[in-house]
């Protein structure tokens, strides 16, 4: 979340900022905030005072008894009972005042970049790059789902009885080719110096609520009541956990971690033939990159980052372009947004397949994440995190993009994970 303090002194750029996002109501929740802090601050300064004017009279009580004037030692502890149960009610409404300031916190959006254009929805996202070449499959060219079927490699209709729509079932040469797609990933982010880390799949509500899901995306969390405990929707969430509430040493950056998990999303109101086959589900794996860096370098980093997953995709051989997100666009926690997205042949579009984004202090808010600085002071780091990436729309890119009248050749960089080269 925004830190008060940046609120407070740079309202101004806080209200153009939340503008671009096309945010509702920014004036007037801004306005709430400044307030609540106000009151917020007051309340504090009068509890110092009083505990202040308890210390002084403390001293001046131990002064009267030895030198035997009771009777005055015994009116002014009257007067510091009085003083105590005022600063009994002042500490309610601190806490009031508090509670208040977070939840309105809570309600606000990131600052986007200043290279953020405003913008109302993806139509308005800038397409900065593409590279690759789109094959000429001709006229008979299948999307993914039936090519999964023709060859028996992913049995939508076995995972719909099994659990329900949106969870498949991979099999054969499918299965291992999903296998090798993960290994494959972590092997090109560890040789990049990214840490692997095998991390929970299920994370409490105060994880949920660092990294930003809560309360922005509640809806579309899997929750299960009676542990209280999440489904997570991206590795980002225990993988940037494990730095909560850490003070961390400016040497220690960067931070750079990896890890494969699956992920579940409820993706509530997705219908349509845009989310057929493995378009959108409600559990994928995906290989996930997080760095916790200093902020003169994150967006050094960020930039290293993009060009990490653009290796990644030209040694797949896939045609693929990068969009600058708009504001409007551009996730609630992030501060800046490049997504990636692969052109699927067969259904003549576009597929997300990851999204690279700086947080700048968004997180480290939340996360109580600092580092000492180089006057031995105490600030937030800035956390960054990427899709590297996300398998279910790589796949079907691959069965789509390299199929041939004789099978699904296998990418040349795969082939050594699959142990096989097509599918057919």
């Amino acid at each position: 979340m925004l830190q008060v303090q940046f609120i407070r002194e740079n309202k101004e750029t806080v209200l153009a900022g939340l503008a671009k996002r096309n945010f509702a109501n920014a004036e007037a929740i801004v306005t709430q905030v400044l307030t609540a802090d106000e009151n917020r601050r007051a309340t504090q300064v009068a509890m110092d005072d009083i505990l202040a004017e308890s210390n002084k009279l403390s001293k001046e009580i131990g002064g009267f008894f030895k030198s035997g004037e009771v009777q005055k030692a015994n009116l002014l502890k009257e007067k510091t009972g009085q003083l105590k149960e005022q600063s009994k009610e002042l500490v309610e409404k601190l806490n009031d005042f508090a509670e208040e300031l977070q939840n309105l916190l809570f309600q606000i959006p990131n600052i986007p970049h200043a290279s953020v254009k405003a913008g109302s929805s993806e139509d308005d996202n800038e397409n900065i790059f593409s590279e690759g070449v789109i094959p000429d499959l001709g006229e008979n060219a299948l999307p993914h789902w039936e090519l999964a079927k023709k060859y028996d490699i992913i049995d939508f209709e076995l995972g719909t009885k099994i659990t329900g729509a949106g969870f498949p079932v991979y099999k054969g040469k499918g299965a291992k080719l999903q296998r090798a797609l993960i290994n494959y990933f972590l092997d090109k982010n560890i040789a990049a110096g990214y840490k692997e880390y095998q991390v929970p799949h299920l994370v409490n509500t105060a994880s949920a609520t660092a990294t930003g899901q809560l309360p922005d995306k509640e809806g579309q969390m899997y929750h299960s009541n009676e542990d209280d405990l999440y489904l997570i929707p991206t590795a980002e969430i225990p993988i940037t956990n494990m730095f909560r509430g850490n003070l961390v040493q400016a040497s220690d950056f960067p931070i750079c971690c990896t890890g494969y998990t699956p992920c579940f999303r409820r993706e509530a109101g997705s219908y349509g033939a845009h989310v057929r086959g493995l378009n959108r589900l409600h559990q994928f794996d995906k290989v996930e990159i997080v760095r916790i860096e200093h902020p003169d370098n994150s967006y050094h980093a960020l930039s290293g980052m993009v060009e990490h997953i653009k290796d990644i995709l030209r040694e797949l051989k896939l045609p693929y372009r990068i969009l600058r997100l708009c504001g409007g666009d551009t996730g609630f926690t992030a501060a800046l947004t490049f997504d990636f997205e692969l052109f699927s042949t067969a259904q003549d579009r576009w597929l997300e397949i990851s999204s690279a984004s700086n947080f700048e202090t968004f997180q480290a808010n939340r996360l109580k994440l600092r580092f000492k600085n180089k006057h031995g002071k105490s600030e937030f780091a800035h956390t960054l995190n990427g899709s590297s990436l996300a398998l279910p729309r790589v796949l079907a890119g691959i069965l789509e993009n390299y199929q041939t009248a004789d099978g699904i050749k296998i990418p040349d960089v795969l082939v050594p994970y699959c142990g096989f080269d097509t599918i057919s």
